[in-house]
């Protein structure tokens, strides 16, 4: 069930991200070519904009990717540091989920009172669902760590290395396919 969840969150935010950056590419060419601009599209590109964000964060949080000031917890023993982390991230999983319920507190409130968005027509309300959809997933992700760590005994890999060392590899692959095909020539 975990590996769907990370499967929806990686590819929800892709689509969503590149649904964004086609739709202000559209936009863009729209002005600069025919000197026109529609509204609706700026209004779309917004709203999935807002949850490309908060998805993006709870995949973040899912790879234990939210950047902390690490240095000071370094400099502690190890079990107090560990300690520390897991009572901040149960402090921002409490957070998180005081978020939601009152996210859900705003929904019930636009749908008792409508408000619809000036371009698309759209009800706010279920643009806003993204707020208690994201923070419990949050909130669930931080558990989520949290337990791996503590529990299971798996670290969470430092996600900002893993990708320069991927990039670094790729480029030393191809500078060495570059030197051996030089050679053979």
């Amino acid at each position: 069930m975990l590996s769907k969840l990370n499967y929806i969150e990686d590819y929800a935010c892709r689509a969503l991200l590149a649904v964004f950056v086609i739709l202000l590419f559209v936009q863009v060419v729209m002005r600069m070519v025919l000197g026109i601009g529609m509204s609706w599209i700026e209004e779309l590109a917004r709203y999935s904009f807002v949850w490309f964000v908060f998805l993006g964060a709870t995949h973040a949080a899912h790879l234990s990717a939210h950047n902390r000031l690490q240095v000071h917890i370094n400099l502690l023993p190890k079990n107090m540091a560990k300690g520390l982390l897991l009572f901040v991230d149960l402090i921002w999983a409490g957070f998180c989920l005081v978020l939601a319920y009152k996210s859900l507190e705003l929904i019930d409130l636009l749908l008792e009172f409508p408000y619809k968005s000036p371009a698309l027509g759209w009800s706010l309300a279920y643009v806003y669902f993204i707020f208690p959809i994201a923070f419990t997933l949050m909130a669930f992700r931080v558990l989520q760590v949290q337990y791996l760590k503590l529990v299971k005994g798996i670290e969470p890999g430092d996600v900002e290395k893993e990708e320069t060392d991927k990039i670094t590899e790729d480029e030393s692959y191809q500078k060495n396919n570059t030197d051996s095909n030089t050679d053979k020539g």
